[in-house]
This record gives structure tokens, sequence and C-alpha cells, in this order.
């Protein structure tokens, strides 16, 4: 754990952080993952996107944007062997204070409903269910994975 520490995101990460990603529990990755819609993501939401590095391997990342109102946390990880240390805390911590200097105060992350991992995770960081809403997508291509 001494060896760790936290920097921004590049696209010369997107191998390590994809397989990462493939080998979590509970994410997803869809189109709106390759290598290009990665690369603009990163572009347009510079410094709210970090890895967690021990030497020189990436064993935990975070994704995040924003609307210009609220952020938006896409991807949240840490390698099975480096949980429990407080890596996603302090990625998470990180990424939220990076939205409070823009202004943005309010964020949301999407899990999926059978995640009980992550449901548990983001209730101890004091977030909150919501009950209030439904969340409705649309899909403006033929690929459904998008």
């Amino acid at each position: 754990m001494n060896n760790i520490i936290l920097r921004e995101m590049q696209i010369s990460d997107y191998d390590e952080v994809m397989k990462l990603l493939e080998n979590t529990k509970g994410v997803v990755l869809r189109e709106a993952d390759s290598y290009d819609a990665i690369k603009t993501y990163l572009e347009r939401n510079p410094q709210l996107n970090y890895v967690a590095c021990n030497d020189d391997t990436i064993v935990g990342c975070t994704m995040a944007g924003h609307d210009g109102r609220r952020g938006y946390l896409q991807h949240l990880a840490v390698d099975s062997l480096y949980r429990q240390k407080g890596i996603a805390r302090k990625l998470v911590n990180r990424t939220i204070s990076e939205l409070e200097l823009i202004s943005i105060n309010k964020s949301h992350i999407f899990i999926l409903r059978d995640n009980d991992n992550a449901r548990v995770f983001w209730e101890k960081l004091g977030w909150e269910k919501r009950d209030d809403i439904d969340m409705y997508s649309f899909i403006g291509t033929a690929d459904v994975n998008s």
C-alpha cells in the first residue's frame, strides 16, 4: 500500500485499464468504452479520471465526467488483490474534490441492481440510493451496446 500513487489517467493507460475493468465483477463494458471514445472522454474531462498505481502497475481506476451541472462517475475498479486498502475511497475522494473545484457539487453513479458489493461500498461512503426517479435511455444507433 505504501507504493500506491494516484495520477491522472492517460490514453496510454487504455489497455491496462480495460483489462482491469474486464476483470472486475459488476463492471459492464460497451462500445462507449472503445479506445476512440475513451480518448475523447479523457480530453473532455481533464483532471477527473485517475489511476492508482503500485510502482508501474495500474491497480485501480476511476472515470468521471460532468454535464456542467452534475458529475457522473462512469467506472470505479480496484484489482481484487488490492481491495480493502482504501484505494477506491481515495480515487473517489480525488474525483469528487476535482469536481467541486469546478463547482460540481452533486454527482451520480449508476450500478447494476445485482451488484451488492458496489451498493454496500457506495452507501458506506455516504451516497444515497435514489428511489424517487427512474432512468430511461435512448440509443441512437443499431448497436445496443453503445
